[in-house]
Protein backbone atom coordinates (compact mmCIF):
# COMPACT_ATOMS: atom_id res chain seq x y z
CA UNK A 1 0.00 0.00 0.00
CA UNK A 2 1.47 3.12 -0.83
CA UNK A 3 2.00 6.40 1.18
CA UNK A 4 0.67 9.72 1.54
CA UNK A 5 2.81 12.07 0.28
CA UNK A 6 4.19 14.81 2.07
CA UNK A 7 2.42 18.23 1.92
CA UNK A 8 3.80 20.59 -0.44
CA UNK A 9 3.74 23.31 2.59
CA UNK A 10 2.96 23.29 6.25
CA UNK A 11 2.81 25.96 9.09
CA UNK A 12 2.22 25.43 12.37
CA UNK A 13 1.98 28.35 14.48
CA UNK A 14 4.60 30.46 12.57
CA UNK A 15 5.16 34.24 13.31
CA UNK A 16 7.72 36.12 11.64
CA UNK A 17 8.58 39.69 12.26
CA UNK A 18 9.72 42.42 9.24
CA UNK A 19 11.07 45.43 11.16
CA UNK A 20 9.03 46.29 13.87
CA UNK A 21 5.70 44.25 12.30
CA UNK A 22 4.51 40.99 12.96
CA UNK A 23 3.97 40.24 9.49
CA UNK A 24 3.01 36.79 10.32
CA UNK A 25 0.81 36.11 13.10
CA UNK A 26 0.75 32.43 14.19
CA UNK A 27 -0.55 30.92 10.80
CA UNK A 28 -0.91 27.63 10.24
CA UNK A 29 -1.52 26.16 6.94
CA UNK A 30 -1.42 22.90 4.54
CA UNK A 31 -1.41 22.65 1.01
CA UNK A 32 -0.85 19.81 -1.09
CA UNK A 33 1.41 18.42 -3.64
CA UNK A 34 -0.93 19.58 -6.71
CA UNK A 35 -3.42 21.45 -4.86
CA UNK A 36 -4.39 25.23 -6.94
CA UNK A 37 -4.65 27.63 -4.34
CA UNK A 38 -5.30 31.23 -3.95
CA UNK A 39 -4.07 33.38 -0.98
CA UNK A 40 -6.00 36.46 -0.71
CA UNK A 41 -6.28 39.52 0.93
CA UNK A 42 -5.21 43.38 0.77
CA UNK A 43 -1.60 45.12 1.01
CA UNK A 44 0.45 44.38 3.81
CA UNK A 45 -1.62 41.23 5.11
CA UNK A 46 1.14 38.95 4.99
CA UNK A 47 0.66 37.31 1.86
CA UNK A 48 4.05 37.95 0.44
CA UNK A 49 5.62 37.07 4.05
CA UNK A 50 4.06 33.57 3.78
CA UNK A 51 5.94 33.04 0.45
CA UNK A 52 9.47 35.01 1.40
CA UNK A 53 8.66 32.24 4.55
CA UNK A 54 8.57 29.19 1.94
CA UNK A 55 11.58 30.77 -0.03
CA UNK A 56 13.70 30.89 2.92
CA UNK A 57 14.29 34.57 2.53
CA UNK A 58 12.47 35.15 5.66
CA UNK A 59 12.78 33.23 8.85
CA UNK A 60 10.03 32.87 11.82
CA UNK A 61 10.29 33.14 15.71
CA UNK A 62 11.53 29.77 17.10
CA UNK A 63 9.36 29.32 19.48
CA UNK A 64 7.28 26.29 20.90
CA UNK A 65 4.96 24.29 18.40
CA UNK A 66 6.38 26.34 15.77
CA UNK A 67 7.17 24.67 12.05
CA UNK A 68 8.34 25.04 8.79
CA UNK A 69 8.13 22.38 6.99
CA UNK A 70 8.16 21.74 2.56
CA UNK A 71 7.49 18.73 1.24
CA UNK A 72 7.95 16.78 4.59
CA UNK A 73 11.03 18.34 5.42
CA UNK A 74 12.08 21.26 7.82
CA UNK A 75 15.18 21.41 6.86
CA UNK A 76 16.49 22.57 3.11
CA UNK A 77 19.82 23.63 1.84
CA UNK A 78 18.07 26.81 0.40
CA UNK A 79 19.58 26.42 -3.02
CA UNK A 80 18.24 23.08 -3.10
CA UNK A 81 14.49 24.18 -2.17
CA UNK A 82 14.30 26.54 -4.75
CA UNK A 83 15.32 24.63 -7.36
CA UNK A 84 11.81 22.71 -6.40
CA UNK A 85 9.77 25.31 -6.03
CA UNK A 86 9.30 27.92 -8.87
CA UNK A 87 9.01 31.39 -7.62
CA UNK A 88 7.84 34.14 -10.21
CA UNK A 89 7.60 37.74 -8.28
CA UNK A 90 7.37 41.02 -8.79
CA UNK A 91 11.11 41.39 -7.14
CA UNK A 92 12.60 39.10 -9.52
CA UNK A 93 10.86 41.53 -12.34
CA UNK A 94 13.16 44.30 -11.14
CA UNK A 95 16.29 42.82 -10.50
CA UNK A 96 16.62 41.80 -13.94
CA UNK A 97 16.70 45.44 -16.02
CA UNK A 98 20.32 45.41 -17.30
CA UNK A 99 21.90 43.96 -20.07
CA UNK A 100 20.71 39.78 -19.89
CA UNK A 101 19.32 38.49 -22.31
CA UNK A 102 15.37 36.05 -22.14
CA UNK A 103 17.92 32.89 -22.36
CA UNK A 104 20.34 33.85 -19.48
CA UNK A 105 17.07 34.78 -16.90
CA UNK A 106 15.85 31.91 -17.14
CA UNK A 107 19.13 29.51 -16.98
CA UNK A 108 19.77 31.75 -13.96
CA UNK A 109 16.56 29.96 -11.99
CA UNK A 110 19.48 26.85 -12.40
CA UNK A 111 21.87 28.87 -10.03
CA UNK A 112 19.23 31.03 -7.70
CA UNK A 113 21.19 34.10 -9.49
CA UNK A 114 20.06 37.39 -11.27
CA UNK A 115 21.95 36.72 -15.07
CA UNK A 116 24.60 34.11 -15.54
CA UNK A 117 28.25 35.08 -14.14
CA UNK A 118 31.91 33.77 -15.20
CA UNK A 119 31.81 31.25 -12.41
CA UNK A 120 28.63 29.47 -13.12
CA UNK A 121 28.74 26.40 -15.18
CA UNK A 122 26.39 26.53 -17.76
CA UNK A 123 25.75 22.51 -19.23
CA UNK A 124 24.44 21.61 -22.23
CA UNK A 125 21.31 19.94 -20.20
CA UNK A 126 20.64 23.08 -18.81
CA UNK A 127 20.64 25.07 -22.18
CA UNK A 128 18.27 22.44 -23.67
CA UNK A 129 15.75 22.60 -20.51
CA UNK A 130 15.97 26.51 -20.67
CA UNK A 131 15.45 26.42 -24.49
CA UNK A 132 12.24 23.94 -23.93
CA UNK A 133 10.73 26.05 -21.32
CA UNK A 134 10.61 29.08 -23.39
CA UNK A 135 9.02 26.95 -26.11
CA UNK A 136 6.70 25.60 -23.85
CA UNK A 137 5.31 29.21 -23.16
CA UNK A 138 5.92 30.50 -26.88
CA UNK A 139 9.29 32.70 -25.90
CA UNK A 140 11.81 30.84 -28.05
CA UNK A 141 12.01 34.92 -29.72
CA UNK A 142 13.07 36.21 -26.25
CA UNK A 143 15.81 34.03 -26.03
CA UNK A 144 18.15 36.44 -27.61
CA UNK A 145 16.24 39.62 -26.58
CA UNK A 146 17.69 41.54 -23.57
CA UNK A 147 15.38 42.09 -20.61
CA UNK A 148 16.13 45.75 -20.86
CA UNK A 149 13.96 45.81 -24.55
CA UNK A 150 11.12 43.74 -23.04
CA UNK A 151 7.19 44.69 -22.63
CA UNK A 152 5.97 44.20 -18.61
CA UNK A 153 4.38 40.75 -20.36
CA UNK A 154 7.43 39.26 -21.78
CA UNK A 155 9.86 40.22 -18.87
CA UNK A 156 6.96 37.80 -16.99
CA UNK A 157 6.83 35.55 -19.70
CA UNK A 158 10.37 34.74 -19.22
CA UNK A 159 10.40 34.55 -15.62
CA UNK A 160 7.94 32.08 -15.94
CA UNK A 161 10.04 30.21 -18.17
CA UNK A 162 12.72 30.73 -15.70
CA UNK A 163 10.75 29.16 -12.67
CA UNK A 164 9.57 26.14 -15.08
CA UNK A 165 13.47 25.25 -16.23
CA UNK A 166 14.16 22.75 -13.51
CA UNK A 167 10.41 21.28 -13.24
CA UNK A 168 9.75 22.25 -10.05
CA UNK A 169 7.38 20.31 -7.85
CA UNK A 170 4.84 23.62 -7.77
CA UNK A 171 4.63 27.15 -8.85
CA UNK A 172 4.66 30.36 -6.66
CA UNK A 173 3.51 33.82 -8.30
CA UNK A 174 3.50 36.38 -6.14
CA UNK A 175 0.83 39.23 -7.45
CA UNK A 176 0.81 38.05 -11.02
CA UNK A 177 -0.35 40.70 -12.63
CA UNK A 178 0.99 43.49 -10.80
CA UNK A 179 2.03 45.97 -14.07
CA UNK A 180 0.54 44.12 -16.60
CA UNK A 181 -1.57 45.67 -19.23
CA UNK A 182 -5.12 44.18 -20.08
CA UNK A 183 -3.42 42.13 -23.12
CA UNK A 184 -0.36 40.76 -21.03
CA UNK A 185 -2.76 39.67 -17.95
CA UNK A 186 -5.22 37.81 -20.41
CA UNK A 187 -1.86 36.38 -22.09
CA UNK A 188 -0.64 35.33 -18.54
CA UNK A 189 -3.67 33.45 -17.40
CA UNK A 190 -4.08 31.55 -20.48
CA UNK A 191 -0.75 29.94 -19.40
CA UNK A 192 -1.01 29.47 -15.83
CA UNK A 193 -4.44 27.55 -16.78
CA UNK A 194 -2.65 25.57 -19.10
CA UNK A 195 0.02 24.89 -16.74
CA UNK A 196 -2.69 24.16 -13.77
CA UNK A 197 -4.52 21.78 -16.31
CA UNK A 198 -1.66 19.63 -17.04
CA UNK A 199 -0.98 18.98 -12.94
CA UNK A 200 1.36 22.07 -12.03
CA UNK A 201 0.50 22.49 -8.40
CA UNK A 202 -0.16 26.71 -8.11
CA UNK A 203 0.14 28.77 -5.10
CA UNK A 204 -1.01 32.26 -6.33
CA UNK A 205 -0.93 35.17 -3.63
CA UNK A 206 -2.99 38.33 -4.74
CA UNK A 207 -5.18 41.43 -3.83
CA UNK A 208 -6.66 41.12 -7.12
CA UNK A 209 -9.85 38.94 -7.32
CA UNK A 210 -9.44 38.52 -11.29
CA UNK A 211 -6.12 36.85 -10.99
CA UNK A 212 -8.48 33.64 -9.47
CA UNK A 213 -8.89 31.46 -11.98
CA UNK A 214 -11.39 29.48 -13.09
CA UNK A 215 -8.81 26.11 -11.82
CA UNK A 216 -7.86 27.07 -8.33
CA UNK A 217 -10.56 25.27 -6.38
CA UNK A 218 -9.08 26.32 -2.76
CA UNK A 219 -9.43 30.09 -1.40
CA UNK A 220 -7.74 31.24 2.03
CA UNK A 221 -8.23 35.05 3.09
CA UNK A 222 -5.59 36.57 5.15
CA UNK A 223 -5.75 39.75 6.98
CA UNK A 224 -3.62 41.85 9.28
CA UNK A 225 -0.87 38.92 9.71
CA UNK A 226 -3.39 36.21 9.81
CA UNK A 227 -5.89 33.46 8.25
CA UNK A 228 -9.37 34.45 8.85
CA UNK A 229 -10.80 32.18 6.24
CA UNK A 230 -9.90 28.60 3.98
CA UNK A 231 -12.13 26.35 2.38
CA UNK A 232 -13.63 25.84 -1.21
CA UNK A 233 -13.61 28.82 -3.70
CA UNK A 234 -17.68 29.22 -4.15
CA UNK A 235 -17.89 28.80 -0.31
CA UNK A 236 -15.07 31.42 0.42
CA UNK A 237 -15.88 34.09 -2.52
CA UNK A 238 -18.54 35.67 -1.46
CA UNK A 239 -19.60 39.66 -0.69
CA UNK A 240 -20.28 38.88 2.98
CA UNK A 241 -16.44 37.47 3.54
CA UNK A 242 -14.95 39.79 1.00
CA UNK A 243 -16.93 42.87 2.04
CA UNK A 244 -15.53 42.24 5.94
CA UNK A 245 -11.73 41.42 3.96
CA UNK A 246 -11.52 44.69 2.43
CA UNK A 247 -13.59 46.83 5.00
CA UNK A 248 -15.95 47.97 1.91
CA UNK A 249 -19.23 46.58 0.93
CA UNK A 250 -19.20 44.77 -2.30
CA UNK A 251 -21.04 43.23 -4.67
CA UNK A 252 -19.93 39.94 -6.83
CA UNK A 253 -20.27 38.35 -9.56
CA UNK A 254 -18.88 35.02 -11.31
CA UNK A 255 -18.55 35.01 -15.01
CA UNK A 256 -17.33 31.77 -16.37
CA UNK A 257 -15.17 30.86 -13.41
CA UNK A 258 -13.88 34.36 -12.57
CA UNK A 259 -15.08 36.57 -9.87
CA UNK A 260 -15.50 40.36 -10.00
CA UNK A 261 -15.66 43.16 -7.34
CA UNK A 262 -17.72 45.58 -7.69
Amino acid sequence: MSSIPPALIEFEEVSVVRGTRLALDRVTLRIGQGEHVALLGPNGCGKSTLIKTIARECYPLVQAGSAVRIMGRETWNVFDLRSMLGIVSNDLTETFHRDVTGRDVVLSGFFSSVGIWSHQHVTPEMQQKADRALARLEASHLAERSASEMSSGEERRVLLARALAHDPHALLFDEPSTSLDLFAQHELQLVVRKLARSGTGIVLVTHYLGDILPEIERVVLMDRGRIVADGRKEQILTAGQLSRLFGLPVELTNRNGYYHLW
